[in-house]
């Protein structure tokens, strides 16, 4: 982990505190946001220097080129509070890796790690009586970038703008979700975006998943777009599959977002002696693991839902209910994810990050 003490960045207080009209126990996902939010531009080649301020609106020209070509790129994280008051992140550096990575597939400027850690560290220090204590709370932070240069030309912005604001969070998903497998619309394409966090990619998804939660699903399980025979990711989650006691998912691709709750799972798996299988995942075989029994669980992962369970798919006007488990191994990931991440249990791989 880098040293960002020397890093430039001014400050601005607020003035009060929203946070005493906030009701922690009643919080609906992404919709409050804390005291104060990071900035930095990039202009004339440079980013210039980064800074702290109160939450508030901000003025973009309606010819701001991310109105018209959707520059925008985006990171989910979250900052938890253990017992003692400390504050963690978990594998902030792979966020940090991943925007940029997102970034260069839209032609955007690569944002300096150490501005990046000096921001969050600093803004999460400020805004730490937003985190609360206790597994199942904490604090969702998301850093972006858009394009604000003020040009309807098409090509690349000359000018950007990077930002971390930060919403208090409870469960993303409450209960178990039901799934729609995609037969028409596709999530993303060979040579595509869908590996980037870019902006668009949700966009995309709003249509097809809003014909699903019409039938009563949540979520789209989204296919390959070529033939539509093979499982690839949700709208916000990578997807497992359990086939008997083998843990089953697809490779990552220029499809498939490279999710880092799936990537420390599949190393739970291996921690904890689970056979994993990671391959194209055909509809055909989890419809007849499903007929045959041997399906014992699909779950979600990402950083907003943690570990989701599903309980139904449809494919083909056929619906399958996914019978409880005891012996789940969605929820002794999630048992374990949360344990590191509070700060409860051993953390043998070094993910866990404290905020000092």
């Amino acid at each position: 982990m880098i040293d960002p003490s020397n890093t430039p960045l001014s400050i601005e207080k607020s003035a009060t505190s929203k946070i005493v009209n906030v009701d922690f126990e009643n919080l609906t996902f992404g919709r409050t946001f804390t005291d104060h939010m990071f900035v930095c531009d990039y202009a004339d080649g440079a980013w210039q220097e980064p800074k702290i301020m109160p939450y508030q609106a901000m003025t973009l020209e309606p010819s701001a080129r991310v109105f018209h070509y959707g520059q925008a790129v985006f990171e989910g994280m979250k900052a938890f509070k253990d017992a003692a008051g400390k504050i963690w992140l978990f594998r902030p550096e792979d966020n940090q890796e991943r925007i940029n990575k997102s970034s260069a597939r839209l032609a955007m400027p690569a944002f300096p790690k150490e501005y990046f850690f000096k921001g969050l560290e600093t803004l999460l220090k400020m805004d730490a009586a937003w985190i609360q204590p206790g597994v199942g709370n904490s604090l969702y932070l998301r850093p972006f970038v858009i394009a604000t240069e003020p040009a309807i030309s098409a090509s690349p912005a000359n000018t950007y703008r990077f930002m971390i604001i930060c919403s208090p969070a409870k469960a993303y998903y409450s209960g178990k979700v039901r799934v729609l497998f995609a037969e028409k619309y596709s999530r993303s394409a060979n040579g595509g975006v869908g590996f980037a966090k870019a902006a668009g990619n949700y966009a995309a998804q709003f249509y097809p998943t809003a014909l699903a939660q019409e039938k009563g699903y949540q979520q789209i399980i989204w296919t390959d777009a070529s033939t539509h025979e093979f499982l690839e990711e949700a709208g916000t989650m990578n997807i497992f599959f359990r086939i008997n006691d083998t843990l089953v998912t697809a490779p990552i691709s220029d499809r498939i977002l490279d999710g880092i709750t799936r990537r420390s799972i599949l190393q739970l798996a291996e921690d904890n002696g689970i056979a994993v299988d990671v391959k194209r995942v055909p509809v055909s075989e989890i419809k007849e693991a499903a007929r045959n029994g041997s399906l014992k669980e699909i779950f979600g992962a990402g950083t907003a839902a943690v570990v989701s369970p599903i309980s139904a798919f449809e494919h083909g006007n056929e619906v399958f209910e996914i019978p409880e488990n005891d012996r789940s191994f969605a929820a002794m990931f999630k048992k374990q994810l949360q344990e590191i991440q509070h700060n409860i249990s051993e953390d043998k791989h070094g993910w866990r990050h404290e905020v000092k």
